[in-house]
C-alpha cells in the first residue's frame, strides 16, 4: 500500500461529505478542492546581490521538498537598477501529495511559531483563492537560524475550484487554516 496524506484521507471522508451537506451540492464533482498551492518569495534586493537569489531558491527548495525556479522581470526598469530577464525571486508550484504535506506542516507546525500570532486574515479574492503573507522565513523547521544571512517573506496563494469566497473559506476552514474570525462575511 502506497502512502497517502492525512490532509487527503480527512478531505475525502471527512470535508467533502460536510461542504456537500453545507451548501447543498448533490455531487461531489461541484465540491471545491484545493487545486494547487504556490509559494512565492520576491528579492528585490538581488538586484544588487546575486548570491541572494541562490540562497532564497535553496530555503525554499528546502522548505516545500521540491526544487524552486527563478522568477525573471519582464521589462527594464531604471529607477531599480533592473534589466529585463534579471532573476528577482523563486516559486514553486506544489500539487497532489506534496501540496497537502506542505499544508499540513503550515497549519501544524509553522504557523504556530509565529510570534503573537491571533490567526490569519480572512481577505480571498474574489473567485475563491487565498493568498497568505509570511514576514519570515524562519518559521518553518527546515530553516537553520544560525545560516540564516538575510529575512525574506513569502506568498502563499491557496488555488481552489470553489466558485465564491465562502465556499472557499469553508474549504480552507475544514482543513484546519486559523482565521482570526469564525464566520465569513458575504
Amino acid at each position: 500500500m502506497s502512502y497517502v496524506p492525512s490532509l487527503k484521507t480527512q478531505y475525502k471522508e471527512q470535508i467533502q461529505p460536510a461542504l456537500m451537506k453545507q451548501f447543498g451540492y448533490s455531487t461531489v464533482m461541484q465540491c471545491p478542492k484545493l487545486v494547487k498551492i504556490v509559494v512565492n518569495q520576491g528579492v528585490g534586493a538581488a538586484t544588487a546581490d546575486k548570491k541572494l537569489i541562490d540562497i532564497a531558491q535553496n530555503e525554499l527548495t528546502t522548505i516545500t521538498g521540491q526544487k524552486a525556479v527563478q522568477t525573471r522581470s519582464r521589462k527594464d526598469i531604471s529607477n531599480f537598477k533592473l534589466r529585463k530577464q534579471m532573476p528577482i525571486g523563486v516559486r514553486v508550484t506544489l500539487r497532489r501529495d506534496r501540496m497537502y504535506e506542505f499544508l499540513e506542516r503550515l497549519i501544524a507546525v509553522s504557523l504556530p511559531r509565529i510570534r503573537d500570532f491571533k490567526g490569519i486574515n480572512d481577505k480571498f479574492d474574489g473567485q475563491g483563492n487565498y493568498t497568505l503573507g509570511i514576514t519570515e522565513q524562519i518559521i518553518f523547521p527546515e530553516i537553520d537560524i544560525d545560516k540564516i544571512t538575510k529575512i525574506f517573506g513569502m506568498e502563499i496563494t491557496f488555488v481552489t475550484t470553489a466558485k465564491t469566497d465562502a465556499e472557499s473559506f469553508a474549504l480552507l476552514s475544514a482543513f484546519g487554516l486559523p482565521f482570526k474570525s469564525g464566520k465569513k462575511q458575504q
